[in-house]
């Protein structure tokens, strides 16, 4: 399918001049600059697309302006030495209705995601990731959300989509591909009670802030699950992250968001990423869009340092252990990677459930095989192998 026609071009002016600045991201990136020149995306590694749609943002009108805004920020840095093959599609007509640009974007996420290119989405509000998630249901692969958020975005049955009802649209939606789900960084004070009892019994995983910043090094195999990741940037605290009229004083910091992008960009399953509800009428001298590019560069680092290293099709290049819970009567079989080190457990699965087959690897990290050898049960294992029962 020709997807142009879904794009406006850049800004040529503001855009198309970076021949003179050898060392910056904006000379190496192809750039769609003409309405008769829109690049191929054959054989290319990450598309870049903006998704100027605030519609179903909440007490965020303007985060729409923020694609251009992250683009001139993050065409200006410098390179690394890698072998770039990276496009910018332009922005995204936005449909007549919410419901057409939720259409158009899984129709783009799906011809890309074809080719094998990993897309980037620039919003907009972040129940843009709704759109994201329906685009595997297109492919027909159950997936994996992983959310850097201050809440869960949940919101009610009765509640039209928004950015802070998009998950459980998801969870409601038929035919349902959604295997887990995953928050870090949720905001006990945001959240509740009840809703932190509503994710325990729909055994999905939520990470509490103070948990996640506490050990970052464990972040890593929650985002190496993802298939998507989705981050809203109220999760980062305002010092870090003014532009946005959601901006709350607590929240990761700068750094820790940009390490947590680039565990994400290392992760060989993850095929989509998005970065939302960035509104630079509420920003100090685009210090957040500043941010945003600095995460979309970790982002790229990350991807150009994958090691190709998942256990699912070949085990050669991983040691494996096997460990002995005998009061759970249950064996967890662990692998760890000669060439990067991480860990992954092997979760078991009907025969009849073959569409689990590439959830059963679970990363995790090695303190989840010490736990193992204290004979306890880690907790990843658990939650998974639960899903899996009961799916």
């Amino acid at each position: 399918m020709d997807i142009s026609i879904f794009f406006d071009p850049l800004d040529k002016v503001r855009f198309g001049n970076y021949e003179d600045q050898k060392s910056s991201i904006g000379n190496v990136i192809t750039r769609f600059l003409e309405v008769d020149k829109f690049p191929s995306f054959e054989g290319v590694n990450i598309a870049i697309f903006g998704v100027e749609e605030d519609r179903g943002s909440v007490r965020n009108d303007g985060c729409s302006q923020a694609p251009d805004v992250i683009r001139e920020k993050f065409f200006a840095l410098k390179v690394a030495d890698y072998p770039y093959s990276i496009v910018d599609l332009g922005n995204l007509r936005v449909g007549e209705t919410l419901a057409d640009t939720y259409a158009a974007v899984t129709t783009i996420m799906v011809e890309l995601m074809k080719e094998g290119v990993l897309p980037v989405l620039l919003g907009g509000s972040q129940d843009l990731t709704f759109a994201q998630y329906v685009a595997y249901q297109k492919l027909e692969e159950t997936v994996n959300i992983a959310s850097v958020d201050a809440s869960f975005d949940l919101g009610s049955t009765e509640e039209k989509i928004n950015s802070n009802s998009f998950l459980g649209k998801i969870v409601l939606h038929e035919p349902n591909f959604l295997f887990n789900f995953s928050n870090i960084g949720y905001q006990t004070y945001f959240v509740g009670h009840d809703q932190i009892e509503l994710m325990e019994r729909l055994f999905f995983d939520a990470y509490r802030l103070g948990q996640v910043r506490a050990d970052m090094e464990e972040v890593e195999p929650i985002v190496r699950n993802a298939d998507i990741l989705s981050f809203d940037i109220t999760a980062i605290r305002q010092s870090d992250a003014p532009g946005n009229c959601n901006a709350t004083p607590n929240g990761f910091y700068g750094e820790e968001a940009c390490k947590i992008v680039r565990y994400a960009g290392m992760s060989d399953k993850l095929t989509s990423f998005g970065i939302f509800e960035i509104n630079p009428l509420f920003d100090n001298h685009d210090q957040t869009s500043h941010l945003a590019a600095q995460m979309l560069w970790y982002l790229i680092d990350g991807y150009y340092n994958r090691k190709k290293d998942v256990p699912l099709k070949s085990k050669t290049g991983f040691v494996k252990y096997r460990v002995a819970l005998k009061k759970d009567d249950q064996e967890i079989v662990f692998y760890k990677s000669t060439k990067s080190e991480r860990w992954w457990m092997e979760v078991p699965y009907p025969t009849n459930k073959v569409r689990y087959h590439r959830h059963h690897l679970v990363p995790c990290s090695y303190k989840d095989y010490e736990t193992a050898l204290r004979e306890e049960m880690p907790e990843r294992w658990w939650q998974a192998f639960q899903k899996i029962a009961v799916s």
